[in-house]
């Protein structure tokens, strides 16, 4: 979950909550920057479509999760943003941050410090979906997100969720994930991934 304790109060007053059907568009491509948002409850996913009309998810956000950021400095949206399930979003207007950023010079740093984390995770994915086989890629993503003992992964949301980060049918990503644990490797329970071999990276 992203640190927000840049937002100024002043920034935070002025924030408005808007509810989504599951399968309700938050903002389309190419549409005017109002503000970024964060996700109260649901899941609201950034995509964009090729074209053959496949939509490419980029990113799933989850509870707590900011997504839009970089609109603050861009006069179009660079994707869509539709909600994957029912969903409460906050939007923090682009106005009341940048005069925000401009009265607290540490907001700002704060700010810039979270989109670089954001970077990282970014050249992670990255790095991930460049992996050819299914198999060593769901392995990549089990080695990232395991917990501290390296013995479980939580799973934010759904399997379908999991295999559209990752860059794979849902289909492939359950092959992957029953021959996984045919090996012995892991044991999916739910929410998890019990991990009974350490995964390397």
């Amino acid at each position: 979950m992203p640190d927000k304790d840049w937002l100024a109060s002043a920034v935070r007053s002025a924030a408005v909550d808007r509810k989504l059907k599951s399968g309700e568009t938050l903002f389309r491509l190419g549409d005017k920057t109002t503000g970024f948002y964060e996700v109260i409850t649901g899941r609201v996913r950034l995509s964009r479509v090729d074209r053959s009309g496949r939509e490419i998810i980029l990113y799933v956000a989850g509870p707590g999760e900011t997504i839009a950021e970089a609109s603050l400095f861009a006069a179009a949206y660079h994707c869509n943003a539709i909600a994957s399930t029912d969903a409460l979003v906050r939007i923090y207007p682009k106005p009341a941050v940048l005069r925000a950023f401009e009265k607290d010079p540490k907001s700002a740093f704060a700010f810039t410090a979270t989109l670089a984390r954001q970077v990282m995770s970014l050249r992670t994915r990255i790095e991930q979906r460049n992996i050819r086989s299914a198999r060593e890629r769901v392995r990549h993503f089990l080695a990232l997100n395991a917990d501290a003992d390296c013995r479980t992964v939580s799973l934010p949301g759904t399997l379908k969720d999991l295999a559209a980060e990752l860059g794979l049918t849902h289909e492939a990503l359950y092959r992957t994930l029953a021959a996984l644990e045919r090996a012995g490797e892991i044991k999916r329970c739910k929410g998890k991934i019990a991990l009974l071999r350490r995964p390397k990276v």
